[in-house]
């Protein structure tokens, strides 16, 4: 029959006055970390005490309970209760809730401090979304959950919208499927089903990053910094019925609108009311459009008119603004950073100077009568009216210069100008003309209006080009060559210069953990010997790069660039935090290493050439003594790790040092696996494998008496 387990007992609980209670010298926690003891006492204020302090009753000389109990886990929360206790907030004898161990129990209290903060597991990102989800669902507002909790608004709100990504992608990160960085691009949109449906279509995708996925969900949206969307205003937006999306995460430049319909709607009303008010000044046509084609006013005579005066207010407003801005401008010119309020009044003070400066024109009546206007939207998203043109057949008979005949004459039209006539024909009354519709869903119906090329088509056209100019570049290896290497040179010695217009760039490596003597070592100053030798060769301006690589010859500029490129090779294999944070993965850096053997293989890498060995200091230390077993074993023999395998980590870690010096071992990682691939395929090699072992080799045998001599004092 088989036993029962035996059933443990809990520690027993209860209420202990607070003046009986020391905190304990046994506390292993000393360094201050996390929450404040001010901001903890806070929190006990408010929501009292969530957990039971663990003590122990303090015993007197003879081994008898003194009544006084000592507090070694538990210690942050005893210095708050007692911070409370000097603030008056609580009783000095006030019953604090107390888990009590036995004095002698078989666990020490250094064991126990230790294992309350070890075992106590951080809660998943994902739970902490829902947590504050949770509490605002039960009617708490954001400013109070970022008081109670020590963070901004800001940071309750983001949580609050990774919260309210689709329930199916919360599973998907809950179990490592996804990154922190892609859920947080996914919480741009608030359509599930979309997102849903654009996680499935990344499981074929290769390109799964935070970016592409935020370039997917916006790319049928307007974002709010475009001009029309200042022209018409965010919030005649919203009040007629459109959504925006935010990005909570990244800069978003004030985010998205997903309705250009409805954009393009006001932007089309509001353009037209803007060229019917001005039409009532008198001109006999108004054209508007959110982008004028750039030769729209050839063949055509722009009138001439008087700028009206400013008057003596006027000016006096200008040199104070003046003098304003050019006293900002001395006190702020070599700050190294200008607050934000600084800036705006600077662009209150450059607009209302522009207002003053660009004087309002008077024409006359008759010019008036026959000539037109222009209204298009600036980049700024304010309007750009150009007043005072006049069409060749609007000209007065008989009139017109020698220059407008032709262009005006039934016999002889010219093809461009008579596009833009038709573009800006009008009655005699005053017609407002819209070119290119707001929406750009109206298509011109004669397909002879001049508009700007679409932003889609222009990409595509220099797309062409560029691929042209990358097959030109291609073949003239030369140009290529330094070229790339004028862009690496940049990069490696002049930092963060913009000299280079080839899209290439070059990201020195750092370690994020590296081997105290690193910089020491023969790689390393080999490194930094050769960097030193062509920074003294180069210019020291960074405009006479070109023509310094130029004179060099070939060799040297192939020498050069393979010092540039080496500065950005990385085969470090680095820690995945268990919680994704977005930039390191799993995945990409297995790729990378697998990449880095490539490059070895193909520069023939002899790390142990290059000056590394097995030490005590560089690895012998960091492992267990199985592995320095097993790692003598494979580069010696069984035989040697036999006489080691009785000694004590210290003096094993020594003798494997000494052992391992000249036997040509390396570590797994520093391995490249695709050579010995290659060697285990050999015949020759496998042929060898099958003699007899080395370490049962007569001259191996001598050598391991002479080792076991010298062992044997060490056992």
């Amino acid at each position: 029959m088989a036993k029962a387990p035996q059933k443990i007992t809990l520690s027993g609980s209860r209420d202990i006055p607070f003046d009986r209670l020391i905190l304990s010298q046994s506390n292993v926690r000393r360094v201050k970390a996390g929450v404040s003891i001010g901001e903890l006492a806070d929190d006990i204020v408010r929501r009292t005490l969530l957990q039971s302090l663990n003590v122990r009753p303090i015993l007197d000389e003879k081994g008898q309970e003194t009544g006084q109990f000592e507090v070694p886990a538990g210690g942050r929360r005893f210095r708050a209760l007692e911070l409370l206790v000097k603030r008056k907030q609580l009783a000095r004898d006030a019953p604090i809730p107390c888990v009590v161990k036995s004095a002698n129990d078989s666990v020490s209290a250094e064991e126990d401090s230790f294992a309350e903060n070890t075992f106590r597991e951080q809660l998943h990102p994902l739970d902490q979304f829902r947590a504050m989800q949770a509490m605002v669902d039960k009617g708490q507002d954001i400013d109070s959950i970022a008081a109670h909790f020590l963070v901004t608004p800001a940071v309750v709100n983001q949580r609050l919208r990774l919260a309210k990504v689709s329930p199916t992608l919360h599973d998907v990160y809950a179990e490592d499927g996804m990154t922190l960085e892609q859920l947080m691009a996914f919480s741009v949109a608030e359509d599930h089903a979309r997102q849903e449906q654009l996680w499935e279509l990344l499981t074929h995708s290769y390109n799964k990053s935070g970016a592409y996925i935020r370039q997917k969900l916006t790319e049928d949206t307007i974002r709010v910094a475009d001009k029309r969307v200042r022209f018409v205003g965010i919030d005649a937006y919203v009040a007629a019925g459109g959504s925006v999306m935010r990005d909570l995460f990244e800069e978003d430049d004030g985010g998205w609108l997903t309705d250009p319909v409805l954009l393009d709607r006001l932007v089309g009303e509001k353009l037209k009311a803007q060229g019917e008010a001005i039409g009532a000044e008198g001109w006999k046509w108004v054209t508007t459009a959110i982008d004028l084609p750039w030769s729209v006013t050839e063949g055509l005579r722009e009138i001439d008119g008087t700028a009206h005066p400013m008057s003596a207010e006027e000016e006096a407003q200008l040199a104070a603004l003046k003098a304003e801005a050019e006293a900002i401008e001395e006190e702020w010119a070599d700050m190294p950073g200008v607050p934000e309020e600084i800036v705006k009044r600077m662009d209150v003070i450059d607009a209302a100077i522009g207002v003053l400066v660009d004087r309002p024109m008077t024409f006359d009546a008759d010019e008036v009568a026959r000539a037109g206007v222009f209204v298009s939207i600036e980049s700024n998203g304010s309007l750009c009216i150009e007043r005072g043109y006049v069409r060749p057949e609007d000209e007065p008979a008989g009139e017109a210069d020698e220059g407008e005949d032709v262009a005006g004459s039934e016999a002889a039209p010219v093809e461009g100008d008579e596009a833009k006539r038709e573009a800006v024909a009008g009655s005699a009354a005053s017609e407002v003309v819209s070119i290119g519709a707001a929406s750009g869903s109206v298509e011109d119906e004669d397909g002879e209006i001049l508009k700007p090329l679409p932003d889609r088509l222009v990409a595509e056209l220099t797309a062409w080009r560029t691929l042209a100019l990358q097959d030109a570049f291609a073949q003239d290896s030369a140009t290529a060559l330094c070229a790339v290497l004028h862009a690496f040179v940049l990069a490696t010695f002049y930092m963060a210069s913009r000299e280079s217009c080839l899209e290439v760039s070059l990201h020195k490596v750092s370690f994020g953990f590296a081997p105290a003597a690193l910089r020491c070592s023969a790689p390393a100053k080999a490194i930094e010997e050769r960097h030193k030798r062509w920074a003294d060769r180069l210019p020291d301006d960074e405009k006479d790069l070109w023509d310094a690589l130029l004179a060099f010859d070939g060799a040297e500029q192939a020498a050069l660039f393979a010092h540039c490129v080496s500065q950005s090779v990385n085969a470090q294999l680095e820690m995945v935090p268990k919680y994704d944070n977005g930039r390191i993965s799993k995945y990409s850096i297995e790729r990378r290493i697998e990449h880095s053997h490539v490059l070895a293989r193909a520069v023939g890498l002899d790390v142990i050439g290059a000056g590394w060995k097995p030490t005590v200091e560089g690895y012998f230390r960091s492992v267990t003594k199985p592995r320095i077993l097993a790692d003598v074993a494979e580069a010696r023999g069984a035989k040697f790790a036999e006489m080691i395998d009785h000694l004590k980590k210290g003096d094993m870690a020594n003798e494997a040092e000494r052992l391992l010096e000249d036997a040509g071992w390396l570590p797994e990682p520093m391995r490249t696996p695709a050579m010995l691939d290659a060697l285990a395929s050999d015949p020759e090699v496998q042929a060898e494998a099958a003699t007899l072992p080395a370490f049962l080799d007569e001259e191996e045998l001598v050598d391991i008496e002479d080792d076991g001599e010298a062992l044997a004092a060490v056992a």
